[in-house]
């Protein structure tokens, strides 16, 4: 598809989401403070960590039990049992550990550092009884929810992409990543196609959910912006009912596991 322009904004003025909030209704009060009216083929991009919230996907780490897999797996990578076992919990396979870090295969497929648990950016209700946040259970549903939802409070059909962050095994530093999508292609297969020269593409295959992922990330920060919500206009996106998963590698074909 072509592409000229794209414009992207964050949506100022969220509150700090509470398990059990109506994101929809939070994006379009937001939306309409920022003076922007969403129209057909924009894009919403929002932050994993105020979905999960919304739908409540703390753990507190008291009320875990470490199996001993989780005690012998913290032991080697320097991290609490209870946290560990949590990983495991939300994990298909570990695929490396060092003291700091597990890179797991978490259950819903994609390859993510301590299976994408995280503390940063939660509020703390009680420090001797530590919360952490886990992903969306399904982020895809998620996705498909919120454009459910804001089709019927605005009437405009658009696309909704689910954003998490996450080290690469090849880079330094994290990007911005698509966790879950809704009401567009997250791949677009351009093998086949001429380049400038009239010679087919033959392998290539653009993610573009990724890369919207990360350039509203750049929006969004990581620190103390509290801008979880970016949106975008001119994507020009190719529209599909399907979720996030031909985003991930077939195992078989990932060279490094």
């Amino acid at each position: 598809m072509s592409r000229s322009r794209l414009q992207l904004e964050v949506l100022p003025g969220l509150p700090l989401v509470e398990p059990g909030d109506d994101l929809v209704a939070l994006l379009t009060t937001a939306l309409a403070e920022a003076g922007l009216e969403l129209a057909d083929g924009d894009v919403l991009v929002v932050a994993q960590k105020i979905v999960s919230k919304a739908e409540g996907r703390y753990a507190r780490l008291n009320e875990v039990n470490p199996s001993p897999e989780a005690r012998e797996l913290a032991g080697k990578a320097d991290k609490d049992p209870r946290l560990v076992e949590l990983m495991l919990r939300e994990s298909r396979e570990v695929l490396r550990h060092r003291p700091g870090a597990i890179i797991v295969e978490h259950r819903l497929g994609y390859v993510h550092a301590n299976a994408g648990i995280d503390r940063s950016n939660i509020e703390s209700d009680d420090d001797a009884d530590p919360r952490v946040l886990l992903l969306p259970e399904d982020a895809d549903a998620s996705a498909a929810a919120l454009r459910e939802g804001l089709a019927r409070t605005t009437g405009a059909e658009v696309a909704v992409l689910i954003n998490d962050t996450a080290g690469r095994a090849w880079r330094n530093g994290t990007v911005g990543f698509a966790l879950g999508t809704a009401g567009f292609l997250p791949v677009e297969n351009r093998i086949g196609q001429s380049d400038l020269f009239g010679r087919p593409l033959e392998v290539t295959e653009v993610a573009v959910a990724d890369e919207l992922a990360a350039a509203a990330s750049f929006l969004m920060g990581q620190a103390d912006e509290g801008a979880p919500v970016v949106w975008i206009r001119g994507a020009a996106l190719e529209q599909a009912e399907c979720g996030s998963r031909s985003l991930i590698r077939d195992p078989d074909h990932d060279m490094f596991r």
